[in-house]
């Protein structure tokens, strides 16, 4: 650090000195909040192992008043579900049908505002991008959510055939639809039965990036109103899918039923196991039972 600084001081542009300090001290604040989400973590994980605030105070080397400040203050370890610093959450444009015009479904608006209103209020910044018609989208950056499907984007059907347990599939009959190979169910949107009712099934999963360097967090419903239940999901259970899964690859499926004049979710639950995925893409489950949630 006093060499970075160094550096920047001896700049002998006043406006580039002043870019140069901006963006530095930009930097070092994402970096501050990401180690002190860490180290709110590790006292947390520590606590909860059964070890005192006492104790960890006199291994580190601070007051158990401090320790007990850091583990109930500061950004959330959930926090980095999401990721760390800046994440970049992508929604697909789609063609519209009648005028060939890029849209994109009011649903995976929501989706993303509410998503990006979360990350911030765990000390992140969202940013927000549109995959392309075509579905042509850079998967290789760190921090990157993506709410979208295999028939949007080719890149991300590529990531998707990674999971080797839970897979989109086509029915016989025409729909899309969502099997678990583990167990042999095959979930079906509400809105492709007949009757057809106010039901949507998703995908949530953190998988590999296709250039093997890290991985990124990508969800999507049969139909649109099935991401709006793995947001609602997520915002309302954040800690619980945390302590599932940290930060490790996973997939899961998700029920929601929604009010059927505004598709806002009425009831989400998980249908699946949280799978796990280790190196060989071997899956494994933590066995727990699905939780519901339900809007406030």
């Amino acid at each position: 650090m006093p060499g970075e600084v160094d550096r920047i001081a001896a700049i002998r542009d006043p406006f580039e000195l002043l870019r140069e300090a901006t963006t530095r001290m930009a930097a070092a604040q994402v970096e501050v909040t990401e180690l002190a989400r860490l180290r709110r973590r590790v006292i947390q994980e520590l606590h909860e192992s059964g070890m005192s605030y006492a104790h960890i105070a006199q291994e580190v080397g601070l007051t158990r008043g401090r320790i007990h400040q850091i583990r109930h203050g500061g950004p959330a370890p959930e926090g980095a579900f999401l990721g760390m610093g800046r994440v970049s959450i992508a929604t697909p444009l789609k063609e519209e049908a009648i005028r060939a015009r890029p849209v994109i479904a009011i649903e995976d608006v929501a989706a993303s505002q509410r998503l990006g209103e979360l990350a911030r209020s765990l000390g992140l910044e969202p940013s927000f991008e549109h995959v392309p018609v075509g579905g042509d989208i850079d998967l290789n950056r760190p921090n990157l959510v993506v709410i979208c499907g295999p028939r949007i984007s080719d890149a991300v059907a590529q990531v998707l055939a990674q999971d080797p347990v839970l897979q989109f599939e086509r029915a016989s009959d025409g729909p899309w639809t969502l099997v678990d190979r583990a167990t042999g169910i095959v979930y079906r949107s509400g809105q492709d039965q007949d009757p057809p009712t106010a039901s949507d099934v998703a995908y949530l999963a953190r998988l590999p990036r296709p250039d093997g360097l890290g991985s990124l967090i990508v969800f999507t419903g049969i139909h649109p109103p099935g991401s709006l239940g793995v947001v609602h999901l997520i915002c309302t259970q954040l800690t619980e899918l945390f302590a599932q899964v940290k930060t490790a690859n996973f997939s899961v499926l998700v029920g929601t039923e929604y009010e059927a004049g505004t598709n806002e979710p009425r009831e989400v639950k998980t249908l699946t196991p949280f799978y796990r995925f280790e190196e060989g893409n071997h899956a494994g489950h933590d066995g727990d039972e699905p939780r519901e949630s339900r809007p406030a």
